[in-house]
């Protein structure tokens, strides 16, 4: 299957996700908005796990605004150590 911009597709392991509508597709994954109102970024490699669905499927949630919910992500903080302080005695 070919992945491309605008098409509907659902995800066989999945199903509880509904339809979802490829947003965007770059070389490494696919952005796809969810009828649970997810937006969901699928690597290439797992392409295998969509199939074509029927757009009169892909419905947001009823008191959704046009603006997709994304997963955030956390990026960690990395914890820098204090610097030694050294007396120095004469």
């Amino acid at each position: 299957m070919i992945i491309k911009r605008g098409i509907v597709v659902s995800h066989t392991g999945a199903v509880e996700w509904g339809a979802g509508k490829v947003m965007e597709v770059t070389p490494l994954r696919a952005t796809i908005q969810f009828s649970d109102g997810i937006t969901r970024k699928i690597s290439c490699s797992h392409y295998t796990t969509l199939q074509p669905a029927d757009a009169a499927l892909f419905l947001l949630p009823a008191g959704s605004d046009a603006a997709p919910k994304v997963r955030a992500t956390v990026k960690r903080v990395k914890k820098v150590k204090p610097a030694a302080v050294v007396e120095i005695t004469q």
